[in-house]
């Protein structure tokens, strides 16, 4: 299932939100605009191939890399922010925004543009920390602003469990559009984190695959987060369901 849009309006134009997403593509358009092909190993079920893999000018340098954070901290601390810009290809980066976009106005307009800030980046946070506490070892470079949506996405199934999202809905060879309330999509969603995380890999993105951990650790922030933040109350005082 894939989500296309809400219909759920705001009250005030969502600029955090808007700013959000184009600084992700510009820094997805430079990221591309100035890489190179780098020689890596990639696991497959008849074993394991050398292919050579194109990696953004910028995700060489502004990645966290698990293992160097814990080794050397006063090094990479940057890194946890600027690896929220970073996503590895064009399908990585349009689902991340098409999910910040439909979800992620609604919060800000309840929470309001400074707290939604706090939230965004408090989300990417604690995302990341869960990622990397269940891989502390890993070499494997950490990219994108999923963890963040994945916060923003727990606090809009909090707030709006009932409003109507138009989905794209594959069914074999054809593709149908349905309306369904979004604790059925968001629930859909965090179910497959969960059972990916523990099914596959341990939730290591092993060769460059999903940080399911970032995923569920933004998801849980996001609920926490709305209530720390004062977001249910505004909510209700606003008149929202």
């Amino acid at each position: 299932m894939i989500p296309i849009k809400d219909y759920n309006p705001t009250r005030h134009f969502p600029i955090i939100t808007v700013v959000l997403i184009a600084l992700n593509v510009l820094i997805f358009l430079q990221d591309m605009m100035t890489g190179h092909y780098e020689p890596m190993l990639v696991e497959t079920a008849r074993g394991t191939i050398k292919v050579n893999q194109y990696i953004g000018g910028l995700t060489a340098n502004y990645a966290l890399v698990p293992a160097r954070l814990i080794a050397e901290p006063w090094n990479s601390w940057y890194r946890v922010f600027t690896a929220m810009f970073l996503h590895g290809n064009w399908l990585h980066i349009a689902s991340n925004m098409l999910y910040l976009w439909i979800f992620g106005n609604n919060i800000e307009d309840t929470l309001g543009r400074f707290r939604f800030i706090i939230f965004y980046f408090a989300c990417g946070l604690v995302a990341t920390a869960a990622q990397v506490l269940s891989s502390p070892q890993s070499s494997i470079p950490m990219i994108g602003a999923s963890g963040a949506v994945a916060g923003v996405m727990g606090a809009y199934l909090v707030l709006y469990p009932h409003a109507r999202i138009l989905t794209l809905l594959p069914i074999f060879f054809f593709f149908t559009f349905i309306e369904v309330p979004a604790y059925i999509i968001i629930g859909y969603w965090a179910l497959l984190q969960f059972i990916s995380a523990t099914w596959i890999n341990s939730g290591e993105p092993a060769r460059g695959g999903v940080a399911y951990f970032a995923h569920i650790g933004g998801f849980v922030a996001g609920i926490s987060l709305l209530f720390l933040l004062g977001g249910r109350q505004r909510s209700k005082r606003k008149g929202f369901f």
